[in-house]
């Protein structure tokens, strides 16, 4: 860029500044304690970021820019106010989304300013990052808002459809296709992408997403020569993939099985994905199931040799149970959310510790539809994040645990994950319920989850069930002692 107000060495000093206060902002967002102000430190650096490239680049002026601003604003303030706590996930991918077409924008604009072959290709490459991951952030919003279907769609030859779309949109930036051919390209494989995600690997996407929208800001300040948004969209770039591999860790993934739609527990098996068409799923689900049935003989058989001394949970009233534990962790899931039960949760919550009893709250990295959303959920209905466990910290602790209470989660505790192998959830590590001695379940049906497996902890004898709405069954745990 040119004609800037600014020397050189001043933008850098002070991009260099806001840098740092961005990144302060993340490391106060890790710890709990100090999360709201590490967000309100990052928002902050960014808005001055925002206001020192208006001056620097003589912009503050113009009056379009400024009546942007203003509908943004506005727009996004009765959005903010509007949404509700359930809605997060789809709004965050929403948001994903908006940043990729920006940067989509800017790239296009710099497609035609370009001076030179660098300029050129970084703007294609910022382009194509950009449409990606606008338009698959468009069909993970509309699967999480039910607008699309949230189960995986297949389509014939899905896989190699998806691998033809990367060859061509690679070939289009190297040859420097027409920008309309490239844009459709990369547009198209955002949509066959995101089409194919399920629910259990819709955090991860989500992630994965967020990422991309920040090294497409990177890209495109490569692009228009802006140091200021290159760092800023490194960042976000980074965070987001770290992010991506701590959950595809927490579901034994690998990022390129999420590509190419293999199923889950790639990262222990040897499948390859090109299995996954549309002919092939009918005969594979058969093996799986029958996979799950041999492993749920075996996990009942081994339950209940290790349950035989114990009195069996049917011996015992809900109301009884819940007196005589000592050490309860609640487990919350989507169920938990779908139903906007949190509020009730909070208060079984603080019934049982005003008995003297400990609890705590059990979080599976990959519970809900994005990173943290459980952990929302509950800090909104005010529990102290001192309770809030993540999974490695707290899997030792149930074997010694009194009483587990699930709370429309299934997938995430799912004792199969760890022996029916062939199964979609094989390998994946879940919150370890089943050593507890005694289980509560509120969901809303015994249906398997989005992983589609038959869960062995519903007919385990320590295990009470409680199905329907979780406010209603909660509400019913709470008013039976």
């Amino acid at each position: 860029m040119t004609g800037t107000v600014l020397s050189a060495t001043s933008f850098y000093i002070i991009s260099g500044a806001l840098v740092l206060g961005v990144l302060l902002g993340l490391i106060l967002m890790s710890k709990p304690e100090k999360a709201r102000l590490g967000n309100a430190l990052s928002a902050a650096c960014t808005l001055i970021a925002i206001a020192v490239t208006m001056y620097n680049y003589q912009i503050l002026p113009s009056k379009i820019i400024w009546a942007s601003i203003a509908v943004g604003t506005v727009i996004s303030l009765i959005a903010a106010a509007k949404v509700k706590m359930i809605q997060m996930p789809q709004v965050v991918a929403l948001l994903n989304g908006f940043g990729g077409l920006a940067s989509a924008l800017v790239a296009i604009v710099s497609v035609f300013q370009a001076e030179d072959k660098f300029s050129s290709y970084t703007a294609a490459v910022a382009l194509v990052i950009g449409f990606v991951t606008f338009t698959g952030s468009l069909v993970a919003a509309g699967k999480l808002h039910k607008l699309l279907p949230q189960k995986p769609v297949v389509i014939p030859a899905h896989t190699v459809i998806v691998v033809l779309l990367i060859i061509a949109t690679v070939v289009c930036v190297i040859f420097n296709a027409p920008i309309w051919v490239t844009a459709i390209l990369a547009a198209a494989f955002g949509i066959i992408f995101a089409i194919r995600v399920g629910g259990a690997d819709m955090p991860i996407t989500i992630s994965l997403l967020n990422s991309l929208s920040g090294v497409a800001g990177g890209i495109a300040g490569i692009a228009v020569g802006n140091v200021l948004l290159v760092a800023i969209g490194g960042i976000v770039g980074a965070s987001g993939l770290l992010l991506t591999r701590v959950m595809c860790k927490a579901m034994n993934r690998k990022l390129t099985g999420i590509l190419l739609g293999s199923k889950l527990g790639t990262a222990k098996k040897e499948e390859p994905t090109a299995k996954a068409e549309a002919e092939e799923e009918e005969p594979k689900a058969a093996e799986e199931t029958e996979a799950v049935e041999e492993a749920e003989e075996e996990t009942a058989e081994e339950e209940a040799q290790e349950d035989e001394k114990e009195a069996p949970a049917e011996e015992l009233s809900v109301g009884q149970i819940l007196t005589q534990a000592k050490n309860v962790i609640i487990i919350p899931g989507y169920g938990m959310a779908l139903a906007q039960a949190q509020s009730q949760v909070k208060e079984l919550s603080d019934k049982l510790e005003a008995q003297g009893k400990e609890v705590r709250f059990a979080i599976h990295p990959v519970a809900g539809r994005m990173p943290g959303h459980m952990n929302v959920l509950l800090c909104e209905v005010d529990i102290p994040y001192d309770k809030l466990y993540e999974m490695d910290n707290i899997n030792g602790d149930f074997a010694d645990c009194d009483l587990v209470i699930i709370v429309g989660a299934s997938d995430v505790v799912n004792p199969a994950a760890n022996t029916a192998e062939g199964t979609p959830i094989y390998g994946m590590p879940v919150l370890n319920a089943a050593d507890a001695k005694r289980i509560i379940v509120c969901n809303f049906d015994e249906k398997p989850g989005y992983a589609g497996v038959p869960n062995p902890l519903y007919t385990n004898p320590k295990t009470v069930m409680k199905l329907g709405d979780a406010k209603e069954t909660v509400a019913e745990l709470i008013a039976a002692f």
